[in-house]
Formats: structure tokens, C-alpha cells, sequence
């Protein structure tokens, strides 16, 4: 890109927008000014944490929760291609040192410790939380590089109907539908979500590992890149006496996706072909009992997940012929008791113990090989969070964790703040914290190759950060800086053997090291214009020490493969009346795909720069409101690649039409109804 074009990105990366406005006010009352002032919650004492808001979750219908991180946080997303496997790389660890709960239910794999992230519609999440390094502790273990907390949760203030539709139609026949009814009353809330995602997804893209006989690089299009996605959500709340509250949510996920070809693959699409086909379903409930001092919660839960890999290809006729047919069959249980109490405006307590029951039935119908597992993993959690002086504030944590008959190390963590100047909100914090990670079944079991001798992955964290967030007239400012420093041993790593497959081996010592930036401003211009700007910056130092493997290894003391060292991302929007204009940035810095750090032309990926835009008018009637929005994803047709010989799009366009109709809705009092649907215990 060049430099004309990188000063018009940042020029309007400075513009932002608050939220949709809504109808105009019928009249205006003068109101007093009002000072209110808060103390610091003792849940966040020390806590390096990213909130993700509702606008940032419900920009567009397509995105998914891989969209979200990789345009709004520091994390890194490892994107196979469009409609393809993302997988998230946090301070520079690897996919499965990323812990990620819903609703407090574990998503990370039994079988491959990881999430995909592209399988998560943003639009299904209505809170989400990035815990950073040790602040992860109080969240799960093994979270080596943090955790993500995903949740849903019953809206506030709801009585009667109400329903949002949203089609979107965007380029290379992408369809999109979202549907969202919602019920509530005094003591009962009802919410469906609808989604369903379909894709021939076949962009046309210059290949730039291939040449014509001129010496031109061909156009061709994506191959066996289509994808379907059906995800249904229910939610049900219901208020009980005496502060019970009880809660029910099903997702069901249908998926079937094609494994798009290389671009050095040379054969055509009618001549192989790769499926991957998932059937999941999350199933849990909750209760919670509350009151100004203390609060009890349960919740169970149970998920389902069929997940078949299928490759089909020529042997030596002209009809394609299945030689891979691998299923995996996971069942998992879940259950988990917290307490949280509240001793006095200096003191609190939490404490929690969970189990998750997960059984792998892993099988190759031409192979013959695989697994039949059961392993149970539980965990014990106890914090004491302590306030001694004014602006002055202590936490500790400490979790144990077993998997199977084995028990890690205990997992303590301590955090420490002070409010230097109280005026400006600034804020000091450190923290320190010792963590495992235990192996996957996978790891274990898999066969060929798997090595139950394997050690649970180890490591220290050291954060210390200084945060800020003021007003001052018509400005609303907040920002972060953190430094952290990590070591992690006995790193897990798949390696080839003489025997042509690969078994792990804990053979990594790591030391991974950076500094991370985050800001928010909030301009009101006035006269119904508002501006809002988000940006992330990280430095991501991700360096292996271990021992050579051979005397030809070059890995050593270099950068981990698709680490970037650099990340960035900016967000502004601009509103004015019923007008949005949203601008995305987001920056990776080149990345290497050998653990020599090989510079040569497919030992790199270049760096690159992606910009998206969108424009949304809403009209708003007493019949209802109408949204109409027009987007550009890749603004300046970035040449770009993700991960080595997958390809991407160039500039393409959506379309997104959203009605919501009014209802008329019953008045609720304030703090009853819905609204004590989503009470909780004060945070002090």
C-alpha cells in the first residue's frame, strides 16, 4: 500500500461513532448537573482484561467471533481462507494455550485442545471478556497465553415481543439470514436466535505461486471453498421468589464446509475432494440465588459434537473415489458451584469447583485406526480479593486442576493495583501467576503417534500495566498499556518420525515477551454528530529456547512460526442523525512458516494492511425501524495471504437489510420485571 493511501486510512481510522441514535425526543427538559462517582471493583483487582461491547459484537451479521478478535483486540487469528478453520494465537502461544468458555461451558476441543473461532456468530454473543496472560487464572486453567469468556444473557427491560430479521447478500453468492424473536414479561424471558450462512465462496484471486508461459501470474478462482451454516439458539430466564433466578440455553450447530485447494494444487475441482461436516449441541442450565452480600450459582451442562473429515479423490477411473472417512463422536458433561461473598466494602471471597466429563469415540473407516477415551477433568478455584486502604487493592488466586488420575501443580496467582491520581482515573497494576496445561486426548491417544508419557506445558507470567480513563467536557477518553514477560516449558510439539508419522514430544522451551496498547475515545460534536475511536497496538516477541532436535535444527533462538511480531487494529466510526460510517484497519506484520525463520519467498508472508468500510442509514417509523447498510471488506484489494498457499479475496461488497417492527410493551418499574432477570450481588 502505498503512502497516499496509508495517511487516507489513518486520516479516517480518526473518525468514529457512538451508537445508532435512536427516535428523535418529542421535547427537551433541562436537567442539573449531576456528579457521580464509583469506587474500583473489587472483582477486577489487578486484572489485564479486554470487554468487548455490544456494537462491537453486532457490526455485521457475518461476522464471526474470529472477525471480531482479529479487527478489535491484540490476539492474532490464523485464517485458513474465507468460510474456513480460525484459530487465535494470544501473546504469541499457541491455539490451545487459549482457553474459551460459553457460558462457562469449556468450547476448547477435547480432542485438539483448540477452538474455531469462525464457527462462533458474533450475533449469538451478547458479552464478551479477553482475560490477558495471569488474569486468566480466575477465569480457567491452562489458559498459557489468556481466555476468552463468551456469554449470553437475558435482555433488560423487555416486556412484550419483539423481533429483528437481517438479510444480507454480498459477493461470490454469500447469503445471509438472522432471525431474533424475543418474549418478555415480569418473570419470564424467551429468546431465539436463527442463523443460516451460504457460500459458493469461489473469488477469483492472482496466484503468485504459479506463472503462464508470458511470465504473467494466472487469475483463478477459489476450488471446493463452498460452506453451509445452520446455528439455532434458544434461551429461556424465568425470575422465582426469594431471589432465584433460573436460566435454560440449546445451541444447535449444523455445518458442512469444503476444504478449499492449495493454490499449487494443479488439478481441477472436479478431480478431488475435501469435506468437513459438524453437527454440535450445547445444552446447559443455571441458577442463581442473590442478594446485597453474597451470591450462590450452579449450572450443568451437556454437548454433543459429530465432526466427519472426508476426502474423495481419482484411482484410476473418471469417478472420485472415498479413501479418508474420519469421524469423531465427543460427549461432554459439565457441571459447576460458585459462591461469591461479599464480607465487607474491603473484602471478598469467591470460590468454585467444576468437573467436565468427556468421552472421544476417533475413528478411520479405511485406516482402521483410532480411539475409544473417557477422561474426567476437574477443577477447584478460591480468590480473596482485599481493599486495605483507599485506592489500594490485593487479590489472590488459586486453582487445582487433575485430567484422568493425574493432578497438576496448584495454579496461584497474585494482583496488586493503586489510583495514583483519582482525577484522571490512573491507575498501576501488576501481576504474577503460575500455570499448566495438561495434554489432549489427541496428544495422548492418537493413532498413529499419539505418547501418553507426555508432561503437562508449564509456565510463569509477569504483567504490569497503567490504565487511564477521564471526561472532560465533550470528550470521553480510556486507555491501557501492559507490559508482560512468559517462559513456557516442556512445549508440546508434533514432529515427523523415521516411521512417516508424527508423534508430540514436550520438546519447546519458550519465551514469549511484549508490550500491548489499547485506547478509546468518544467525541459528542453536538447537533447529533459523535465520533468514537478504538485502537489496538502489540509487539509480540515469541522465542524459542530449547534444545536443537538435531544438528541440523535452526529453530533455535528465533521467532515462532505465523507469530507477527507487530499487530494492530483501528475502528472509527462517524454518526450523524440516523447515519453510521464505519472504517476498519487492521495490520499484520510478516510472519514466517519455518522454525528457521527462512526469509526466502515461501519461508515469509509479507506483511499487509486491511481496510473495510461501511455506510448504515436507519429509519425509524411507529411502525417499526429500517436499517439499511452497504459494506466493502478489502477497500484498497490487497494481495494477502493468511496462512502459506491458501488464498483470499480481494475487494468484495455486502448488502444488509434489518427490519425490526414495534409491539406495543408493557411498562415495567425500574429494577423489577425483566430487569431482575439479570440482577447480580454488587461489585463493591
Amino acid at each position: 500500500m502505498n503512502r497516499t493511501a496509508f495517511i487516507l486510512c489513518m486520516t479516517l481510522a480518526a473518525i468514529g461513532a457512538g451508537p445508532l441514535q435512536g427516535q428523535a425526543p418529542k421535547r427537551l427538559v433541562q436537567l442539573q448537573e449531576v456528579s457521580v462517582t464509583g469506587k474500583r471493583p473489587l472483582t477486577d483487582v489487578g486484572t489485564t482484561k479486554t470487554d468487548l461491547d455490544t456494537l462491537t459484537l453486532r457490526e455485521t451479521v457475518v461476522n464471526s467471533m474470529a472477525d471480531v478478535l482479529s479487527q478489535n483486540t491484540p490476539i492474532f487469528i490464523k485464517s485458513y481462507g474465507r468460510g474456513s478453520l480460525a484459530t487465535a494465537s494470544f501473546r504469541g502461544t499457541s491455539p490451545s494455550h487459549t482457553q474459551v468458555l460459553w457460558n462457562g461451558l469449556k468450547l476448547n476441543s477435547p480432542t485438539l485442545g483448540m477452538v474455531d473461532f469462525s464457527m462462533i456468530p458474533s450475533f449469538f454473543i451478547d458479552r464478551g471478556s479477553l482475560y490477558h496472560g495471569a488474569s486468566s487464572v480466575g477465569v480457567s486453567g491452562g489458559g498459557l497465553g489468556g481466555a476468552v469468556a463468551l456469554d449470553t444473557k437475558p435482555t433488560q427491560g423487555l416486556d412484550g415481543i419483539k423481533l429483528n430479521f437481517i438479510q444480507g447478500i454480498s459477493s461470490f453468492n454469500t447469503y445471509d439470514e438472522f432471525l431474533r424473536v424475543q418474549y418478555g414479561s415480569p418473570k419470564f424471558q424467551s429468546s431465539t436466535r436463527f442463523y443460516y450462512a451460504n457460500a459458493k465462496n469461489d473469488f477469483p484471486y492472482v496466484n503468485f505461486n504459479k506463472r503462464n508461459e508470458d511470465g504473467t501470474y494466472p487469475t483463478e478462482r477459489n476450488k471446493n471453498g463452498s460452506y453451509r451454516d445452520l446455528h439455532l439458539l434458544q434461551e429461556l430466564y424465568w425470575q422465582g421468589r426469594n431471589n432465584n433466578k433460573y436460566g435454560f440455553t440449546g445451541w444447535f450447530l449444523d455445518s458442512r464446509r469444503g476444504v478449499p485447494m492449495l493454490n499449487v494444487n494443479y488439478r481441477e475441482e472436479d478431480q478431488s475432494k475435501n469435506q468437513q461436516d459438524e453437527t454440535t449441541v450445547r445444552l446447559g442450565g443455571t441458577w442463581d440465588r442473590y442478594n446485597d452480600l453474597w451470591k450462590l450459582s450452579a449450572k450443568a451442562g451437556y454437548s454433543y459434537s459429530n465432526m466427519l473429515y472426508t476426502y474423495k479423490g481419482e484411482n484410476g477411473t473418471e469417478e472420485l473415489v472415498e479413501m479418508i472417512h474420519s469421524l469423531s463422536r465427543i460427549h461432554t458433561g459439565y457441571a459447576q458451584f460458585s459462591a461469591d461473598w461479599y464480607l465487607s466494602p474491603k473484602w471478598m471471597f469467591k470460590a468454585n469447583a467444576s468437573v467436565n466429563l468427556n468421552a472421544v469415540n476417533s475413528y478411520d473407516k479405511y485406516d482402521k485406526t483410532g480411539y475409544d477415551k473417557q477422561r474426567a477433568e476437574a477443577s477447584l478455584f478460591a480468590t480473596a480479593k482485599y481493599r486495605p486502604a483507599k485506592g489500594l487493592s490485593f487479590a489472590a488466586d488459586l486453582r487445582a486442576e487433575s485430567y484422568g488420575q493425574h493432578l497438576t501443580p496448584l495454579i496461584p496467582a497474585f494482583f496488586a493495583e493503586y489510583v495514583l491520581w483519582p482525577q484522571a482515573g490512573l491507575v498501576v497494576k501488576a501481576s504474577v501467576a503460575r500455570n499448566f496445561r495438561y495434554p489432549s486426548l489427541n496428544d495422548l491417544y492418537f493413532l498413529p503417534g499419539g505418547n501418553d508419557s507426555l508432561r503437562c506445558e508449564r509456565g510463569f507470567t509477569y504483567d504490569g500495566g497503567i490504565e487511564t480513563g477521564f471526561e472532560a467536557g465533550r470528550f470521553t477518553f480510556r486507555g491501557e498499556a501492559t507490559v508482560y514477560n512468559s517462559k513456557i516449558k516442556d512445549w508440546i510439539l508434533w514432529l515427523p518420525t523415521a516411521k512417516g508419522y508424527w508423534t508430540p514430544s514436550n520438546v519447546k522451551q519458550v519465551h514469549s515477551y511484549g508490550f500491548e496498547l489499547r485506547g478509546r475515545l468518544s467525541v459528542d460534536l453536538g447537533r447529533q454528530w459523535g465520533i468514537r475511536f478504538d485502537g489496538n497496538w502489540a509487539k509480540t516477541r515469541s522465542i524459542n529456547q530449547g534444545e536443537p532436535q538435531s544438528w541440523a535444527d535452526q529453530s533455535i533462538g528465533k521467532q515462532l512460526v505465523y507469530i507477527p511480531e507487530y499487530s494492530s487494529s483501528v475502528t472509527g466510526r462517524l454518526s450523524w442523525k440516523r447515519f453510521t460510517l464505519l472504517y476498519k484497519y487492521n495490520h499484520y506484520s510478516e510472519r514466517y512458516t519455518t522454525s528457521s525463520n527462512d526469509s526466502g519467498r515461501l519461508g515469509v508472508l509479507k506483511p499487509y494492511y486491511m481496510n473495510d468500510a461501511s455506510l448504515e442509514k436507519v429509519f425509524i417509523s411507529r411502525a417499526g425501524e429500517l436499517s439499511l447498510k452497504f459494506s466493502v471488506y478489502n477497500l484498497f484489494n490487497e494481495k494477502y495471504v493468511s496462512v502459506l498457499s491458501r488464498p483470499m479475496p480481494g475487494r468484495n461488497y455486502g448488502f444488509f437489510l434489518s427490519i425490526t417492527p414495534h409491539w406495543k410493551t408493557r411498562k415495567t418499574a425500574p429494577g423489577s420485571g425483566s430487569d431482575a432477570l439479570t440482577g447480580t450481588v454488587s461489585s463493591r
